[in-house]
């Protein structure tokens, strides 16, 4: 069996497999196809994979010479049609890809898009939204630092003393916590708000202090996503995020719900309660952001707030993100092959059919498939 990998769009940084994952597969048999450059911008020279064991060929070859074609970012719609009969494998959102999805049904590619894994504890090692969800978190209390016109930490100095800063995180799931985590070692003061109370200890235990709102619904299901809550609930929640926001210096936003658009959380009242020169991350910028005035991959001012929508946080840190991506697939490549490298697809398995978006010209996903009228 061979593998391709492709070269990722100019905006993105990371690469499926790096050269030590490369020669994991080489160990078992299995031939890796690369395309010229695809890992220079995560560091990973053409030399450094022929060293691993792979070759290094142009993209119409590693298409045409692959079984199993490894890509983060969808392919261009121009080259689709060469895919024909090709197992793809990223993390392609095909919930809110529906139109996509159905174009790669009918060019007859089975198609496996990580982000739709279910997520139970045999999935974790595979489970490529929390690693790059770690570094998301971790990268946005570093942007939020970066922007900041002041320090994180308090300061006892000759001249006079320094506040600390206070942090808002709102979602204390992998992103979250890991925001809460490094915020905290940079020496801010930190609040955390989420509507699942099973998270209490842990972000106790990172130091910072957690809000609660009585009411929320059972989140316990939901993959660690948010989930839709009563009116009466987001009453009580939007108080209780006004009082907060308004004394906050930094706010780490993460809430999205699985296929839905992101809630909004920070109103227009809020930001304008936000004291001047405060800085808002929204991780949550793909799905539509939890502001109003978010938008994907810009930084906007409002009211002398500098909001910054960044989906993409993991790709600032390429050689890491890269190297926790490639474990991920290597995990997920051992449920679709068998012990002779060959391609095995076990449509009894739960991660295989959950994951699997389009196969025999069809989308087979029950999730992504649209509804009869």
């Amino acid at each position: 069996m061979t593998i391709g990998v492709l070269k990722e769009p100019s905006d993105e940084t990371r690469v499926s497999l790096l050269p030590e994952a490369v020669a994991t597969l080489f160990k078992k048999g299995i031939s890796t196809l690369i395309e010229n450059g695809a890992g220079e911008n995560a560091f990973a020279d053409d030399e450094s994979y022929q060293k691993a064991g792979a070759q290094v060929k142009s993209r119409p070859e590693v298409i045409q010479s692959s079984e199993i074609i490894l890509s983060i970012q969808p392919p261009g719609r121009n080259e689709i049609s060469n895919f024909k009969s090709k197992v793809l494998i990223g993390v392609y959102f095909p919930l809110y890809e529906v139109e996509l999805m159905q174009e790669w049904a009918r060019k007859g590619i089975t198609c496996f898009s990580l982000d739709m894994l279910p997520r139970t504890t045999r999935a974790q090692t595979m489970d490529v939204l929390s690693s790059q969800a770690n570094i998301a978190g971790y990268k946005a209390a570093l942007e939020a630092a970066n922007l900041y016109s002041r320090y994180f930490p308090m300061f006892m100095t000759a001249a006079g003393t320094i506040a600390p800063a206070k942090v808002l995180i709102l979602g204390a799931g992998v992103a979250g916590l890991q925001a809460i985590a490094t915020a905290r070692r940079l020496g801010a003061v930190v609040e955390v708000l989420d509507t699942r109370p099973a998270v209490k200890e842990e972000v106790v235990s990172l130091g910072a202090k957690f809000i609660e709102v009585e009411g929320a619904a059972d989140a316990s299901k939901a993959g660690g996503y948010a989930v839709e809550q009563t009116d009466e609930y987001k009453r009580r929640q939007e108080q209780k995020v006004a009082d907060s926001i308004a004394k906050a210096d930094i706010v780490i936003t993460t809430a999205q719900i699985f296929g839905k658009k992101a809630p909004i959380l920070i109103t227009e009242t809020m930001l304008n309660a936000m004291r001047n020169g405060s800085v808002i991350i929204d991780i949550a910028a793909a799905t539509g952001g939890n502001t109003p005035f978010t938008k994907n991959n810009e930084t906007v001012r409002y009211n002398g707030v500098t909001i910054v929508g960044n989906s993409n946080l993991p790709a600032t840190m390429p050689s890491d993100a890269s190297k926790l991506y490639g474990k991920n697939i290597l995990n997920f490549l051992q449920l679709i092959t068998n012990k002779e490298g060959q391609i095995n697809l076990n449509w009894d398995d739960d991660l295989v059919k959950g994951s699997c978006i389009t196969h025999d010209g069809e989308v087979v996903s029950e999730r992504v498939r649209p509804s009869s009228p």
